[in-house]
């Protein structure tokens, strides 16, 4: 009921053992909890929780605005109520290598199973936007190896994320990406790669599990899940989806309230109330309300 069965730590034990069958695990984002319940019940292997979702939930742009606090506090949320593992994305680590390393022990005690973290300055841009800025190798490293050294659990997951494609080119990006595994980083999230070709290079260049970010409107293909397969991607995160789904049909909700007088029209485009209960288990709580109330000595 009120959180999942496994344990933070067998969610990160899992997700270790699924990362190491080599095949590609789904990770949808999720920007409420709500939307972690649909996750699992969907039969997906994880819960992405993505920093420009988060920072959109609050009505702010995805600039690094958002705290370490406020990320973690609604990535604990998240990640709560499913039994999946839940990755986080910490933007460029909320501060410098001290506080890298302050944000896994964090992360770890909330139940986190792992994180990303960037190399571009901050305040950082959206990965898919233009003129990004990237911080010296060497401050990345340095970042990644406080990281790594801070966690209690060797299964707490950290990734490192390089948007140096974009400014420096794909060889830089790859002579990255193997400076931050030297470092200490499980994975590498290759951001904003722009065809198969330059997928089938980082593949070929790094030998740990590599992330495909599926984002709308970006600059990177919307490969298939049997494309990343056959690239041989371990993770596929489709970071705001449900945020833009969800926000599409609350405009056209409203609209049509405000111009109809009424949501009399729109209701058979609603979740219903049978189906929210179902979703959040309802008769769970309900039952335990009886077994405790009902108990006599």
């Amino acid at each position: 009921m009120l959180f999942a069965k496994k344990t933070a730590a067998e969610k990160r034990a899992s997700f270790r053992e699924e990362l190491a069958t080599g095949r590609l695990l789904q990770f949808p984002g999720a920007h409420s909890p709500i939307v972690s319940l649909a996750i699992e019940e969907q039969g997906f292997d994880g819960v992405y929780i993505s920093g420009a979702a988060l920072s959109a939930e609050l009505g702010l742009p995805d600039i690094g605005l958002t705290t370490l606090t406020e990320v973690t506090q609604r990535g604990r949320q998240i990640a709560r109520v499913t039994d999946l593992p839940a990755l986080i994305d910490i933007d460029t680590g909320f501060g410098e290598p001290m506080s890298a390393a302050r944000s896994i022990l964090e992360l770890e005690e909330l139940g986190i199973a792992g994180c990303h973290l960037e190399d571009q300055e901050n305040p950082k841009r959206c990965g898919h936007l233009d003129n990004k800025n990237i911080v010296p190798v060497r401050e990345m490293t340095m970042k990644i190896r406080a990281a790594a050294d801070a966690r209690k659990d060797p299964n707490f997951l950290i990734m490192a994320r390089t948007d140096a494609r974009a400014s420096e080119g794909l060889q830089a990006s790859l002579d990255r990406a193997k400076a931050y595994i030297d470092a200490g980083a499980d994975a590498i999230f290759p951001e904003a790669l722009q065809d198969m070709s330059e997928y089938e290079a980082v593949r070929e260049a790094l030998d740990v599990p590599l992330l495909a970010n599926l984002t709308e409107f970006g600059k990177t293909p919307l490969l298939t899940k049997k494309q990343l397969e056959d690239l041989g991607y371990n993770i596929a995160i489709y970071p705001v989806t449900s945020l833009r789904l969800s926000m599409k049909a609350v405009e056209d909700g409203l609209a049509a309230i405000r111009q109809q007088g009424t949501q009399e029209h729109i209701v058979d485009r609603m979740q219903t109330r049978a189906r929210l209960y179902e979703l959040i288990r309802y008769e769970d709580y309900n039952k335990f309300d009886q077994d405790i109330f009902n108990f006599k000595v």
